[in-house]
Formats: C-alpha cells, sequence, structure tokens
C-alpha cells in the first residue's frame, strides 16, 4: 500500500506538469536515438535540425521546432533534473498554455537574434563563414527564460537576491570570451523578464520566510 501512495503520489506529480513530462519523455526517445548512431551521422543529422544561419534561411519554422527535441552531446539527466527543478513549477504556476507560451518566445527568439548577432559577425569578418553551418541545437534557451520568468513567483525582497543570481549566472560568460551562445541564453533570461504579463494574476507570491517559518514551527 506504501508504495502504491508513493506511485500515486509521484503520478499526481508529473500530471501537474505535462508538457514539462511529455518534452522531457521526448528528449529521452531523441537522446537514445542519438546514442545509436555513430559520430559522423550523428553530427550530420543534427546539422540539419540546428538553428543555423544555413537552415534558418532554408526551413525556419521546422528547425526552429526540431531543434528542440534533441540534446547534443546525449546529457539528458542533468536536463532531467533541471526540468524538474525550473519547468515543472513553472508550468503548475503558470499553467501549461502561458509557461508553453514562455517557452516558445525565449527559443524562438533567442535563436533568431543570437543567430543574426553571428551573421552580423561574418558579414563583419570577426567569425568565418562556415559558422552558417555551426550546430545549435537544444533546450537551454527555453530553460533560461523560465528561470527568469520564475523570478516573479518569488516574493519582495527575496526576488532581488534570486534576479541577481540569475543575471550573474547568464551575464557573466560574456565577460569571458563570449559564444554566439552565450550572448543567446542571455536574451532568452532576459526575454523570460519580459513576459511578466504572462504572469500576473498568477496567485500570491511565494515567501521563503513564510516557508522557514512554518517548518520551524
Amino acid at each position: 500500500m506504501r508504495i502504491q501512495r508513493r506511485l500515486g503520489g509521484l503520478w499526481a506529480y508529473v500530471r501537474s506538469a505535462p508538457g514539462t513530462y511529455v518534452w522531457l519523455g521526448i528528449l529521452f526517445v531523441t537522446t537514445v536515438a542519438l546514442h545509436r548512431m555513430s559520430p559522423e551521422f550523428e553530427q550530420h543529422f543534427l546539422r540539419h535540425r540546428s538553428t543555423n544561419i544555413h537552415e534558418l534561411s532554408r526551413s525556419p519554422v521546422r528547425v526552429l521546432v526540431t531543434s528542440a527535441m534533441w540534446i547534443e552531446g546525449g546529457h539528458w539527466v542533468p536536463y532531467a533534473f533541471l526540468y524538474t527543478v525550473f519547468h515543472a513549477p513553472a508550468e503548475r504556476w503558470l499553467g501549461t498554455a502561458r509557461w508553453l507560451a514562455v517557452c516558445v518566445v525565449a527559443h524562438v527568439l533567442a535563436s533568431l537574434i543570437s543567430e543574426g548577432v553571428l551573421l552580423k559577425a561574418i558579414q563583419d569578418g570577426m567569425a568565418p563563414h562556415a559558422a552558417v553551418d555551426t550546430l545549435d541545437i537544444g533546450v537551454s534557451y527555453a530553460l533560461a527564460g523560465v528561470i527568469a520568468v520564475l523570478a516573479y513567483r518569488i516574493a519582495v525582497p527575496w526576488r532581488y537576491g534570486y534576479l541577481a543570481a540569475v543575471l550573474v549566472a547568464f551575464g557573466l560568460p560574456l565577460t569571458e570570451g563570449p559564444a554566439f551562445t552565450d550572448f543567446g541564453h542571455f536574451v532568452a533570461a532576459l526575454l523570460g523578464l519580459a513576459c511578466y504579463p504572462l504572469v500576473r494574476g498568477r496567485g500570491k507570491a511565494w515567501n521563503p520566510k513564510e516557508t522557514l517559518a512554518g517548518l520551524r514551527g
């Protein structure tokens, strides 16, 4: 009975954030598929699903969708942890539709903006022309946007500390020889913060002080 209750509780937790765990399930399947490919074929396969300049110029909608279904390097376990820590609470708080809107805004716009910056760098001779075919897949832009929008879930003044940590985490790489993906992550975080209209009316902000007081009591 105890095992059944725990399994029931786990299933209820998963159902409370269906979009998060469906997406995570897709990433698990595609990660298993990648592990069955040869390294050479994997690079070729992923490049055609990448939001690089070449593929965006040919089929932007297709690659913007398919790029979010794969994880380069097959690091599924860390993403499973991050989805549970950030995506699931955000979906339960915002609702699936609003959570997905934040993901789409962060993923699509950060991809387009970062690739636009890379294209300008190529045109100015600051990046090689071969960069038009660079590999750019994954879900990290959507994750950055969700991490940032969760700042509004936290009550003031604790929100400011969380917000500072987010900006430092995504802004610091820009000071250390940044790649276009570093810029993309920072833009995605800003886009997440710009999604404030989606969070209004979503209930009382979480106050860590009240939670600690409850645990002590």
